[in-house]
């Protein structure tokens, strides 16, 4: 009985034994049905990221293909170690030729992939890259190069909307000096280029750089007046870095540090005391959406882990390699990979034998290629969709480091740009600082770091001052007597010292005279001005004008003073010399047309007064005597012939009129011109000045000359140049004729010290030319500008300050009030025209009336008398009755009046 309990024992456990076996004979079995697909790996496992990534690799495989069981084939991985470029050229031509790959996932940096995908393309093997990612390395130009991550150029847009977002100008970029690090660079400065943000200065940190020298470089850029930091490195320096950055002083109150995906994405990997000397620096880096499969996936890690002493958390590029093997095995199976023959390479003869002997090229590569590149599913980094040969870009963090942990403080999206929530719907794209929250600053504050500040090592700003011989009321040089050093004194500099004390920061500078001499091409304003661009002078303060050639190697300030070009000419002599001005009063035009008046008027008074009137009766030349006397005698009201006529006394009634307002009006105008003196320019038509020829002047050394010949088309030869008060009044004086000038073309701001001391000599006259007034002047793209004009603005808008220093070193302008005072010319027709057209009319009815009564009274007994004459005699009969005395009038005593005579009704009635 116990024998036989033995041997039922025995027996259960030989056939538990052949199951076991069994089933792994079939596992093994099915195993082995499967069509494996070569795969190379070349990753740096001496670091973090090459294990995370080599782990996140083999649970990928094992996660894919426990999803996936019914799959015909299956990832065969073929790892190799690979430390630098060398190593990683040496593992891709191993896994090529000796292990056949079918595809390579690797290498690890920029610099190994730049190496390793020459040999794929030689090879038509794909080169797949999860964490290459550097814009130098093209997907389009390499077409056997599959980047399954954002690239960095993705980061530009981004990075430069925070920029614009706080109002920052310029910034320093801090790059890796490896492929890497600079392949940010162009990218970053074309866009910063077209919002016009200045990169002032590139520092370059190579791998092997001591901590002295970075210390060194920190310090160089600590000089500098830039305090916005672009910092773009790997994880490893970039720690390095700001532990230095913090000793130096530089994680404070005042710099602005931004950080790429390259130390953001690492930042759950670093150190305590890393992460502690970032506080307050914003950084990019790609929107990771929550999904519950990488909630597990995160669990998972964390276990695995919590088994190993140096195991790392999982970031994001481990997400994308596990994305990456997933889409490789989707690719594998769908390309047909199965039915392919073992013999998938061929050997390429081609290959030069020195450094790519027998380099063998695959049948499958371009088939697989293209297959990973139409691979779209979700992975556990979002969506999986490759556009041009990579990952595409999409939603970006901007995170804050704050107390060891990056708190997210908005979203960038290339639709909408900058937002604060996910959730948060608007329409329009924007860059404004509001869309964020508030962030903490280096120094633990949260006032916006201005982006700049003046340099902290001593130095000075280097300010440039022109000093010219004449018209210093706006810049004065004097030696003190006892340093003999440059005291500057002037409206302008004084202007500049009100400006820097509207300014809530001290600006150190240094004032550095500029003689500005005429007969020297390179002692002229805009050769001053020039020097801001080569960098010899740090700003210019004085009187500049701003101007649009100017404005192309400088910035200019807001103005601080307005000033238009103006022409100045000599005064012409005071007409009331002149001994016919009694004629000036009435133009030719009036004069002609009043004497015809006069004239009109007394042959229309003669013919209504002819028959009647015994006072304009006589011999032919006695009655041209009495119209002429007649009508000029009304004049100044003279006359003494009576009138006896209603339609004469009618028109006399409008030509007193008339002649009173003449008289008026005259008397007016002439007493004006000999009493109030007139101002007339001896020029007042530029145009005239260029046809005749005459010279013309302007100040020497300044921006006027090229005014002259660019807009208002003078010749060179006939420009001169002064310096003084006293050259300008000596050329004007002596004319072009003489070796002088005919006027002399400037700035208002110069002629308003001038024409106080010579307004009754000279005058302005002509069109005023637009400038945009005075300012100072400042390298391109200083963000001084924007300060110094608002405390500009703050300045000229304290209308008490700027009086004060306008009645400092101006003259006072009241001496030359009156020299607004010009000619107003001489009366003409037009003015009177209403006057002439009311008497005209009025002398021409009443005349037209006695005629046709005359003819009405005279005609028919004409006509009944002689009615076989012709009509010539008939009308020269007519005149011949009409210079008869009418015999049914009364004569008048010439002592009678002719307003109170005594007539008889009768009389009257036969009147007219």
């Amino acid at each position: 009985m116990r024998n036989s309990g033995y041997s039922l024992l025995h027996l259960i456990c030989f056939l538990g034994f052949q199951l076991v076996f069994l089933a792994a004979n079939g596992a093994r079995a099915i195993e082995e049905m499967k069509n494996l697909v070569n795969v190379g790996l070349v990753l740096d496992f001496n670091s973090s990221i090459g294990v995370m990534s080599n782990t996140c690799i083999s649970m990928a495989i094992s996660d894919f293909y426990a999803t996936h069981s019914s799959y015909k084939t299956r990832l065969s991985l073929h790892t190799r170690n690979s430390q630098d470029v060398v190593g990683a050229a040496f593992a891709a031509m191993d896994l090529i030729n000796n292990e056949e790959v079918n595809a390579i996932v690797g290498p690890q940096t920029s610099m190994q992939a730049n190496f390793v995908i020459s040999l794929g393309e030689k090879a038509q093997v794909p080169i797949i890259s999860f964490s290459a990612t550097s814009p130098s390395l093209s997907t389009t130009e390499n077409k056997f190069f599959i980047r399954t991550a954002q690239h960095d150029g993705s980061q530009v847009k981004p990075i430069t909307s925070l920029l614009q977002a706080y109002g920052w100008q310029e910034a320093v970029f801090v790059n890796e000096d490896t492929e890497y690090g600079n392949g940010l660079v162009p990218y970053l400065a074309y866009e910063f280029q077209k919002f016009n943000i200045r990169v002032t200065s590139k520092c370059e940190i190579s791998l092997d750089s001591s901590d002295f020298e970075i210390l060194k470089k920190l310090n160089q850029l600590m000089a500098r007046e830039t305090r916005v930091f672009v910092v773009h490195m790997t994880a490893s320096l970039g720690s390095r870095l700001f532990l230095l950055a913090k000793e130096a002083g530089m994680i404070s109150e005042g710099y602005a540090w931004i950080i790429t995906d390259g130390i953001s994405n690492m930042l759950d990997s670093m150190e305590g005391n890393v992460i502690d000397s970032m506080e307050g620096v914003l950084g990019i880096r790609p929107y990771l959406p929550p999904s519950r499969r990488l909630k597990n996936f995160k669990l998972r890690w964390k276990s695995i882990a919590s088994q190993s002493k140096n195991a790392t958390k999982i970031n994001l590029l481990g997400l994308w390699a596990y994305d990456t093997v997933w889409a490789l095995a989707m690719a594998a199976e769908g390309s047909g990979l199965g039915e392919v023959s073992d013999d998938v390479f061929k050997q390429n003869s081609s290959r030069n034998a020195a450094h790519l002997s027998g380099l063998r090229v695959s049948d499958t590569g371009l088939s697989l290629r293209d297959m990973v590149l139409d691979t779209k599913f979700k992975g556990l980094s979002g969506d999986f969709s490759l556009v041009n040969g990579q990952l595409k870009s999409t939603t970006f963090e901007i995170i804050n480091i704050v107390r060891k942990q990056a708190r997210v403080i908005g979203y960038w999206t290339p639709e909408k740009g900058l937002s604060r929530s996910q959730k948060y719907s608007k329409v329009a794209y924007t860059t404004s600082m509001d869309e964020l929250k508030p962030p903490v600053w280096p120094g633990v504050t949260k006032s916006i770091p201005k982006g700049w500040v003046m340099p902290v090592t001593g130095k000075k700003m280097r300010i440039g001052v022109p000093i010219r011989a004449g018209f210093t009321e706006y810049l004065r040089m004097e030696y003190d007597p006892y340093t003999n050093e440059p005291i500057i004194s002037g409206f302008s500099y004084d202007v500049f010292l009100a400006v820097l004390d509207e300014l809530s920061f001290a600006i150190p500078h240094q004032l550095i005279p500029f003689i500005i001499d005429s007969q020297n091409s390179f002692k002229t304003y805009d050769y001053l001005l020039y020097q801001i661009k080569l960098q010899k002078f740090d700003a210019v303060v004085g009187d500049i004008l701003i101007t649009a050639n100017r404005s192309q190697y400088v910035d200019f300030t807001l103005p601080y003073y307005e000033s238009n070009v103006a022409m100045v000419v000599k005064i012409k002599d005071d007409q009331g010399k002149n001994m016919w001005i009694f004629l000036k009063p009435l133009s030719w035009d009036l004069w002609l047309t009043t004497g015809l008046a006069f004239v009109f008027t007394g042959l229309v008074v003669w013919v209504l007064e002819h028959r009647i009137n015994d006072e304009f009766r006589g011999p032919p030349d006695q009655q041209v005597g009495t119209i002429c006397w007649f009508s000029f005698s009304t004049l100044v009201f003279a006359h003494r012939e009576k009138v006896m006529n209603n339609l004469s006394r009618f028109v006399l009634i409008i030509w007193i009129f008339v002649v009173l307002i003449l008289t008026q009006s005259y008397t007016a105008s002439l007493a004006s011109m000999l009493t109030v003196k007139r101002l007339q320019p001896a020029v007042v038509d530029v145009d005239k000045l260029r046809t005749n020829g005459d010279f013309v002047g302007h100040r020497a050394g300044s921006y006027i000359k090229e005014f002259l010949i660019k807009q208002l088309h003078f010749e060179p030869s006939k420009l001169r140049h002064y310096s003084t008060h006293e050259e300008f009044d000596e050329a004007l004086s002596s004319g072009s004729q003489n070796g002088g000038v005919s006027a002399i073309f400037e700035a208002e701001h110069i002629l308003q010290l001038f024409l106080p001391h010579y307004c009754s000599k000279f005058m302005t006259t002509g069109p005023t030319y637009k400038t945009d007034g005075l300012g100072f002047a400042f390298p391109q793209g200083s963000p001084l500008v924007a300060y110094m004009s608002r405390a500009i603005l703050k300045v000229t808008e304290d209308k008490d300050k700027m009086d004060v220093l306008k009645r400092k070193y101006f003259p006072d302008k009241s001496a030359c009030q009156d020299q607004t005072t010009t000619s107003s010319g001489s009366l003409n027709v037009q003015s009177f025209g209403g006057l002439f057209m009311i008497t005209g009319v009025a002398s021409f009815c009443s005349l037209l009336a006695y005629v046709l009564r005359f003819l009405y009274s005279n005609w028919p007994q004409l006509q009944t008398r002689h009615q076989e004459r012709s009509f010539w005699s008939t009308v020269s009969e007519l005149a011949t009755h009409f210079d008869r005395k009418d015999p049914s009038i009364h004569s008048y005593d010439r002592s009678e009046s002719s307003i109170h005579s005594e007539s008889s009704p009768q009389e009257f009635r036969n009147i007219v």
